[in-house]
C-alpha cells in the first residue's frame, strides 16, 4: 500500500515527528516537517524518500508494510487485510443448516443470531428522534430507520451513488417483520402493492415472472400519478428459495430470480411481455421479507442489487411490541417486562398467542350459555349481532400460566415424533422388518411371541416333505 502526501500539506496534521533529511531534486532539505505518527499507519511503517529529476510538487512515498507476525492483540486493525467476510453479515454461514421447522433465532442453525440488528448501526452516527408509534403500536427504531432510509434513497437522485433497489429483511420466525413493515408503510402514507410467496409458482411456465412485472408496473403507475408506492413481497425464500435437497427447482423459480435481478439492474425500464416500447417508468423500491436468504440465488442477494438487514429484536424492542399487544388490556408495564423476561427465547407472536389464550375462557362460557348445537345458527348468517365479551382481567399469574402451556406444546412437537413411532411399531412390530429380510413372514412372526414352530422337511420336491413344517431341519431325502 502506498500513500502519496504533498510535503506542504503535512503541516496541517496535529501530531508531528521529525523527518530525516530528504534529497529532493538533488538538494538536501534539512527542515523538520510535520508528518502523521505511527498511531495512524500502524507499527510497521517504512518511510521511503522518492528520488527523481522533476518533483514540482515535492512528493514523497510512504510505504506501509503488513507484517502480521509483529502485530499484537492491542492493534486495532489486526487481521483486517485477511478479512473476507461480508460487509453486513455472512449469510452463507447458514448454508446446509436449514431447519424444516424454522426454529426460533436462539439456538443452532441459520437462525442463530449472527449479529444483532443494532450492531450494524455505527456508534458514531447520530440517532434521530423518530416518532416510532403508529396507532398505539410500537415500531422498533432500528427497523424503522432502515426501512425509511431505504425508501427515501430510492426516490432521490444522489450523485454517483448506486442505491440497491431491493431491501431484504430476514430473521427468525414470528419476529414481526411483516407487521413492522405495514406499520412503517402506514406511518409514511404508503399503500403498497403486495405479493406473497404462494404467487411465485404456477402450473404455467413464466406466469409468476410476468406477475412480478405487472405488479411492479402497477406500483410505477401509482408513483407516476403522484402517490408514493412500493412493491412488498412476503416470504421470498419460501417461494423462490431451496429449502433442503427435496425442494424441486422449477423453471418458475429460475425465472423469478432472473426477473428480480433484471428489475434491480434496470428499475426504470421494466417491460411487459409483448410490449417492448422505450417508455421509461418511475423507480419503485422493492421490500422483501424472509427467514433464510442463504436459500436464494446468490447473485440476487449481492450488495449492488439487494441491501440485507438481519432483524433480531432486542429486549427493549420486545417490551415495546408487547406493550402494543396488551395496550387495551391495561396490563402494567412492569408486568410486561416480567413476562418478556420469563420467555427470552420466544418469538413476538408467542405473546400474541398468550393474549388469545386468555379469551378462551370467555368463549367457553358463551358456548355453554347457548349450547353447542346452536353455535352454527348463532355465528353463521344470523340476524343477531355478533357476540361481545367483557375484557377479561389479565394478571401476570394468568399470563405466565398460559405462556408455560404454550411452551409445553412446543416441547411436545420437538420431543414426540409420532410418525417415526408409527412406522417402526406398525402392524406386527418388528415382524415386518424380519419378513422383508428373510422372506419367512409367518415363522418369524411366530417366533416373536415364542410360539413353538414345527420343524421338518419344507422342500415340496423331497421324498419326505412335511406340509405342516414351518422350519427346515435339514432332514429332506431325495431320489
Amino acid at each position: 500500500m502506498e500513500c502519496i502526501i504533498p510535503l506542504k500539506s503535512c503541516t496541517a496534521l496535529n501530531r508531528t515527528i521529525p523527518l530525516v533529511q530528504l534529497n529532493l531534486n538533488g538538494s538536501n532539505v534539512g527542515s523538520t516537517t510535520s508528518f502523521p505518527s505511527k498511531a495512524l499507519f500502524g507499527k510497521g511503517v517504512k518511510k521511503v524518500a522518492s528520488r527523481g529529476t522533476e518533483h514540482s510538487s515535492r512528493e514523497f512515498k510512504i510505504v506501509a508494510a503488513v507484517d502480521e507476525e509483529k502485530q499484537t492483540s492491542t492493534d486495532k486493525w489486526k487481521g483486517l487485510a485477511y478479512d473476507t467476510s461480508d460487509d453486513q453479515q455472512d449469510i452463507t454461514r447458514g448454508k446446509g443448516m436449514v431447519d424444516t421447522l424454522f426454529q426460533a433465532p436462539i439456538g443452532s442453525g441459520t437462525h442463530h443470531a449472527i449479529m444483532s440488528s443494532y450492531d450494524y448501526v455505527s456508534a458514531g452516527l447520530r440517532q434521530f428522534n423518530y416518532d416510532n408509534n403508529m396507532n398505539g403500536y410500537y415500531i422498533a427504531p432500528a427497523f424503522m430507520d432502515k426501512l425509511v432510509v431505504h425508501i427515501a434513497k430510492n426516490f432521490m437522485d444522489l450523485p454517483n451513488i448506486k442505491v440497491p433497489l431491493i431491501l431484504g429483511i430476514w430473521g427468525g420466525k414470528g419476529q414481526g417483520k411483516s407487521f413492522q413493515c405495514e406499520l412503517v408503510f402506514a406511518k409514511m402514507g404508503i399503500n403498497p402493492i403486495m405479493m406473497s410467496a404462494g404467487e411465485l409458482e404456477s402450473g404455467n411456465a413464466g406466469e409468476p415472472a410476468k406477475l412480478i412485472r405487472q405488479r411492479y408496473r402497477e406500483a410505477a403507475d401509482r408513483i407516476a400519478k403522484g402517490k408514493m408506492c412500493v412493491l412488498f413481497i412476503n416470504d421470498l425464500d419460501a417461494g423462490a428459495g431451496r429449502l433442503g435437497n427435496t425442494t424441486q427447482y422449477t423453471v418458475n423459480n429460475q425465472m423469478v430470480n432472473a426477473t428480480l435481478m433484471n428489475i434491480a439492474d434496470n428499475p426504470t425500464n421494466v417491460q411487459l411481455p409483448g410490449m417492448y416500447n422505450q417508455q421509461e417508468n418511475p423507480r419503485v423500491p422493492i421490500i422483501v421479507t424472509g427467514n433464510d436468504f442463504s436459500t436464494l440465488y446468490a447473485p440476487l442477494i449481492r450488495d449492488g442489487r439487494m441491501e440485507k438487514f438481519y432483524w433480531a429484536p432486542t429486549r427493549e424492542d420486545r417490551i415495546g411490541v408487547c406493550g402494543g399487544i396488551f395496550r387495551s388490556d391495561n396490563v402494567p408495564r412492569e408486568d410486561i417486562v416480567k413476562l418478556v423476561d420469563a420467555f427470552p427465547g420466544q418469538s413476538i407472536d408467542f405473546f400474541g398467542a398468550i393474549r388469545a389464550r386468555v379469551y378462551d375462557d370467555e368463549v367457553r362460557n358463551w358456548i355453554t350459555s347457548i349450547g353447542i348445537e346452536n353455535i352454527g345458527k348463532r355465528l353463521v348468517n344470523s340476524k343477531d349481532p355478533p357476540p361481545t365479551f367483557e375484557k377479561p382481567k389479565m394478571t401476570l399469574e394468568k399470563l405466565l400460566e398460559y405462556g408455560n402451556m404454550l411452551v409445553r406444546e412446543q416441547e411436545n412437537v420437538k420431543r414426540v415424533q409420532l410418525s417415526d413411532k408409527y412406522l417402526k411399531e406398525a402392524a406386527l412390530g418388528d415382524a415386518n422388518e424380519d419378513s422383508m429380510k428373510n422372506g419367512t413372514f409367518y415363522g418369524k412372526a411366530a417366533q416373536q411371541v415364542h410360539v413353538p414352530v414345527p420343524e421338518g422337511c419344507t422342500d415340496p420336491s423331497a421324498k419326505n416333505f412335511d406340509p405342516t413344517a414351518r422350519s427346515d431341519d435339514g432332514s429332506c431325502v431325495y431320489n
